[in-house]
């Protein structure tokens, strides 16, 4: 497998070598944060902080070097605009590939946004598709960048915390990068699903410990993969108390061919 070379600057490309040092085999373009980004962080994040007052408990949790996993509850789409203001690092995540698609000036705008918060866009889906979104974390994270993915899958419309899909397993225990859960709490109240815009509502983020999943056993192991999740999704619970739901987060299938379809399905993303 190729490595991927990294540096504290975080390029915009890396170069894949061969393990035992051979010759360069390519050059992968990894898309970065740009200078909207960093100039969020000084002039919209304390305007942010300003008008909502965020309560951010533990950001000491967040080692400020080497690769890590942010693994957070998902409430509002919001999250994913608190998480990158509120980090002690910069962060990048997965979006939907439709943010990067559209056309005209409201494509450009949402493309834009989307890139400059550090997103990076996927075909959502299962099998060849969910693998192909986990290398491209597993890419990112490779970089020596801070990474953050919502385990769930997709955000708790009842505000209910929903079982891990073992893809933040997988990520962990290949990469060898340590977890830092996080937990938002409010956020579903600052815009709540179906509302065009925020209101004026306190949240707060917490950011626990780094956890090391080492220990389970390889990421080829399905229960050390579980076992993985499960141990992060515990330590999400313990930052926001949600009631726990005990599945996951998916709506019923429509018929007996998806009922078919999800059984036989990879479950890591």
């Amino acid at each position: 497998m190729p490595v991927v070379a990294y540096d504290r600057d975080y390029p915009r490309s890396v170069s894949l070598t061969a393990p035992d040092g051979g010759h360069e085999a390519e050059t992968e373009v990894i898309p970065r944060p740009g200078l909207t980004y960093f100039i969020g962080r000084r002039i919209v994040a304390p305007l942010l902080r300003l008008i909502y007052r965020p309560h951010v408990i533990g950001a000491r949790n967040v080692p400020r070097h080497g690769k890590i996993i942010l693994a957070s509850n998902h409430l509002s789409f919001i999250d994913s605009l608190v998480i990158p203001m509120i980090s002690p690092r910069r962060v990048q995540f997965l979006a939907k590939s439709h943010y990067f698609e559209g056309t005209g000036f409201k494509g450009a705008v949402s493309r834009s946004f989307f890139t400059a918060i550090g997103a990076v866009g996927v075909k959502r889906g299962a099998g060849q598709a969910a693998q192909e979104a986990l290398e491209q974390s597993r890419r990112i994270i490779d970089t020596g960048a801070a990474f953050a993915l919502y385990p769930e899958g997709t955000r708790s419309l009842d505000g209910r915390l929903y079982k891990g899909r073992t893809g933040i397993g997988w990520l962990a225990l290949t990469t060898g990068a340590k977890v830092v859960p996080v937990g938002l709490i409010g956020t579903n109240e600052v815009q709540p699903v179906g509302a065009k815009f925020p209101r004026v509502r306190r949240i707060t983020i917490a950011f626990g410990e780094p956890i090391d999943v080492a220990h389970y056993g390889p990421a080829e192991s399905g229960r050390a993969r579980r076992q993985a999740t499960d141990e992060i999704m515990a330590a999400i619970h313990g930052l926001t108390g949600q009631e726990l739901a005990g599945t996951y987060n998916e709506s019923p299938p429509a018929n007996t061919v998806e009922r078919v379809k999800r059984a036989l399905r990879p479950e890591r993303m």
